[in-house]
């Protein structure tokens, strides 16, 4: 064999090589990308769907929704509304943590209609939430969790203090707690 062919046969082995490994590099750059970006709900993702594919569509297709929305920051006067309204929540927690939590999860679904999330449904508003608050969203589920076993009577005092948990710090990600979040209207 002449040297011209075995570098064009190396060649063609290295490109060959190349063409399989580039999709291969490139899947892996996007599960890292999306890994990064939804942390923990990118493994609920991949567990609900089956599969890492199925789940990467599903993460983009929730990113390009969010994008379409009309996400607002709250106004200073809505945003002060709504922390008062959350105290009283929570010092009534108290006496009546079962209808404390009826109340806080009523209250998330209010501040997310007035920012322009949809809140049709359960699963739809933790597919958005997952979107800007990826780390909080494993809490709202669980918090939505515990409040549907405290609508069954099932709850003990203890999964009602953390759904509280759970519940305030989502609300404290969707006030808009960074002085930029907050507008004037």
């Amino acid at each position: 064999m002449d040297t011209t062919l075995i570098i064009v046969i190396a060649v063609l082995v290295v490109v060959l090589i190349g063409a399989i490994l580039a999709p291969i590099f490139a899947r892996r750059k996007r599960s890292e990308r999306l890994q990064a970006r939804f942390g923990t709900e990118y493994d609920h993702t991949v567990q609900t769907l089956g599969n890492e594919k199925k789940a990467h569509a599903e993460l983009d297709e929730r990113q390009k929704h969010v994008e379409g929305l009309n996400i607002q920051p709250l106004s200073v006067t809505e945003r002060e509304r709504y922390l008062e309204n959350w105290a009283a929540i929570q010092s009534n927690f108290v006496d009546e943590p079962g209808q404390a939590i009826i109340n806080a999860d009523r209250l998330i679904m209010e501040v997310m209609q007035i920012r322009a999330y949809p809140v049709s449904d359960f699963e739809q508003r933790a597919a958005d939430i997952s979107v800007n608050y990826p780390a909080l969203v494993s809490n709202y589920r669980a918090a939505r969790e515990i409040a549907v076993k405290n609508e069954q009577h099932q709850a003990n005092t203890e999964e009602l203090r953390q759904a509280m948990i759970y519940y305030r710090s989502l609300f404290e990600e969707l006030l808009g707690t960074e002085a930029g979040e907050v507008k004037e209207k």
